[in-house]
């Protein structure tokens, strides 16, 4: 803190204008105002002696302008005697910063501009698929490296995130797919009661579980849950610049951070599209037991007869696409946060959305591929 004291403002009038004296600074803002207003009429050839005058900040130069703003000179500080050199810069500056006009905010219309955020939006797409697809090599090269022995596993790390992402959401997945299961076992059976056919509500069920929703819910339900937890955590990291530390050490952060989170989805994942087929399917044995009367022996028996292996396979195999995908994208969303609380709530709603998009589109393509194969 400064040790020079401080001065109170006074304004005093003289034969040949006002004296100015003390501190007109923003402490002193209130009182100074009070005696500006307190003046009344100041004369057109009022001159101000700022001989007196202690210190002057911006405040203070405000209610300067407005005194001579007053008697006719609000433009100027040539009546301005006794001003030191510094205060006359600075309220030439204000007087400049004052008169200027402001630029009118124009927004950019037409067809010139939309093809312009037309590209600007593709060419951040493509940044981003560049910065995706050299961060899934990093990946897997540093996942190789530990497969060799070149690097570690971090065992205990590994286990965390396995309860983290898998075993604390084994009831949200096995509700959802519950409800799910029964909600399409009553649609089907509402469609297929006109045909007499209530009973292939039960390879209705098996198909769309087996196949598509038991492992399209799970990811997109984990996508939602553990991605935007890994973005949150390794922003969060990023922000407070331990990843900086972590490399400092010499350590590397993939191997640190990325790898457990990827192993532990890719164990976890499988087991909890399993845990989502069997509960939609015993959500639509429910339904079949309570509105359709078909009983849980027919509708195993129904389902043991009429429904193949490969349906189940075909949904396990897109487990762990998905897993990778979800994890990727969470961690390298961690690693791009700038730094503040917003740029972390930014990249975690981009996490969530990047996964599920990839989930959709590549349970698409998917689709498609075991449809030319006819699997």
């Amino acid at each position: 803190m400064s040790d020079t004291p401080t001065l109170p403002a006074r304004i005093e009038r003289t034969p040949r204008g006002l004296t100015l004296s003390g501190d007109w600074t923003l402490a002193h803002a209130r009182p100074l105002a009070e005696l500006a207003s307190a003046l009344g009429r100041i004369e057109a050839d009022a001159d101000f002696d700022c001989t007196g005058l202690h210190r002057l900040d911006t405040c203070g130069a405000l209610i300067l302008l407005r005194l001579l703003a007053r008697r006719g000179h609000a433009d100027t500080n040539e009546h301005l005697q006794g001003l030191r050199p510094a205060d006359a810069a600075m309220l030439r500056l204000l007087i400049e910063r004052r008169s200027a006009p402001a630029e009118p905010k124009t927004r950019a219309h037409g067809f010139i501009a939309l093809l312009a955020r037309m590209g600007a939006a593709l060419e951040s797409f493509w940044i981003d698929t560049r910065q995706l697809l050299g961060f899934v090599g990093l990946t897997l090269v540093t996942l190789a490296k530990v497969l060799v022995g070149r690097r570690r596993l971090r065992l205990t790390s590994t286990v965390f995130h396995m309860e983290q992402t898998g075993l604390d959401a084994v009831p949200i997945v096995a509700l959802l797919t519950f409800l799910v299961g029964a909600v399409v076992a009553f649609l089907g059976a509402t469609v297929l009661r006109d045909f007499g056919a209530s009973i292939f509500t039960v390879e209705l069920v098996a198909y769309s579980f087996l196949r598509e929703f038991g492992v399209l819910l799970t990811a997109i339900l984990l996508a939602g849950r553990s991605g935007s937890a890994f973005t949150a955590q390794i922003g969060s990291m990023k922000s407070r610049e331990e990843l900086d530390a972590i490399r400092a050490l010499g350590l590397d952060a993939v191997e640190l951070l990325v790898l457990p989170r990827l192993l532990a989805l890719l164990i976890m994942l499988p087991l909890l599209t399993f845990i989502g087929m069997m509960s939609g399917l015993l959500g639509g044995a429910l339904v079949g037991s309570a509105a359709l009367d078909i009983s849980p022996g027919m509708f195993i028996s129904r389902l043991y007869e009429m429904t193949e292996i490969r349906h189940f396979w075909v949904g396990m195999i897109k487990a762990p696409v998905f897993a990778f995908l979800i994890a990727v994208v969470g961690c390298l969303e961690g690693m791009k946060v700038a730094g503040s609380a917003e740029s972390v709530g930014r990249h975690t709603t981009s996490s969530v959305v990047q996964s599920i998009f990839l989930v959709i589109l590549f349970d698409a393509l998917f689709a498609m591929f075991f449809m030319e194969l006819g699997v």
